[in-house]
């Protein structure tokens, strides 16, 4: 992420003291928000892409890089609100049902940049249920920009722990240690299958091992606890920025634990974000309270 951008980050934690905040603001918030779900984000693919380039590029199923080429020109224009992004909105709603989850994901990401497109609000809902937590979370952010609050839940989730199950029988492998920082679809462990080949056991999301409960030898069954996974701080501190806008009641006693310090190893950042949001829902509360 560009100086510029962690600039903008930084003032958004002072700005959004101001409860007369315009919605156009949001959408500003969001461009921010989002991106570091995306494990390509940043990566600088080469020349500037034709609007037919484009085309031939986003049907390029062979190599997934030329996709992500499109998809990173795509987002260039949206963010020039440059009306000729449209012509390719079809085309980002299709990679919401892509096999692949990185394009599931950055389809999600951008259609956080139109909070008028409806096909896109829609379609980000219906990702609310897809079967890779980064894709529901990077839809629930998104959904934010259009005042959505359905995807609180998986706002909620990026403030927990998140556990990995086993999803076959067999015997454990190799297996990271306890405190090991991960990345996404970083390799956790190798289940050892009767006879079978082994499968391996990866994060679907980054965040340090906060425990291991199936050592190197253990036998273990489908949806037996493997590892839990602490949430990375950049994803507490975005999940923190988007219920500033949607979060209820029931959110508070979770913010207001990340406002105490009620966590390891919190930056300092993510305690006045938490503070500021647990400010804003309480906000919302009284208001509601009040009529």
């Amino acid at each position: 992420m560009s100086a510029s951008k962690s600039n903008n980050n930084h003032q958004s934690v002072k700005g959004s003291q101001r409860r007369r905040t315009s919605w156009p603001l949001i959408i500003l918030a969001a461009l921010f928000i989002i991106a570091p779900f995306l494990t390509w984000y940043g990566t600088w693919f080469g020349r500037h892409l034709s609007d037919s380039e484009v085309d031939e590029y986003l049907a390029d199923e062979k190599k997934p890089r030329h996709i992500q080429h499109a998809l990173s020109q795509i987002e260039e224009r949206m963010v020039r609100n440059d009306a000729s992004a449209k012509r390719w909105y079809p085309q980002i709603i299709a990679l919401a049902g892509n096999p692949v989850t990185e394009f599931r994901k950055t389809s999600a990401y951008l259609m956080g940049f139109d909070n008028k497109a409806e096909e896109f609000h829609n379609a980000l809902v219906r990702l609310l249920k897809d079967e890779q937590p980064g894709v529901r979370r990077q839809a629930a952010l998104s959904l934010v920009t259009f005042g959505d609050s359905r995807g609180r839940p998986e706002l909620r989730a990026m403030l927990e722990p998140f556990t990995i199950v086993a999803s076959t029988d067999g015997v454990m492998g190799s297996v990271v240690s306890e405190g090991s920082a991960v990345r996404e679809a970083t390799l956790m462990a190798r289940i050892n299958r009767d006879g079978r080949e082994s499968e391996e056991v990866r994060s679907p999301l980054p965040g340090k091992v906060k425990s291991v409960a199936a050592f190197e030898g253990a036998r273990v069954v489908v949806g037996d606890t493997l590892f839990v996974i602490a949430p990375d701080s950049q994803f507490v501190w975005e999940a923190l920025r988007a219920l500033y806008w949607v979060g209820e009641r029931e959110d508070l006693p979770l913010v207001e634990r990340y406002a105490g310090g009620g966590a390891e190893g919190l930056h300092d950042q993510i305690k006045q974000q938490a503070a500021l949001t647990a400010k804003a829902i309480q906000s919302r509360m009284e208001a509601a309270g009040s009529r």
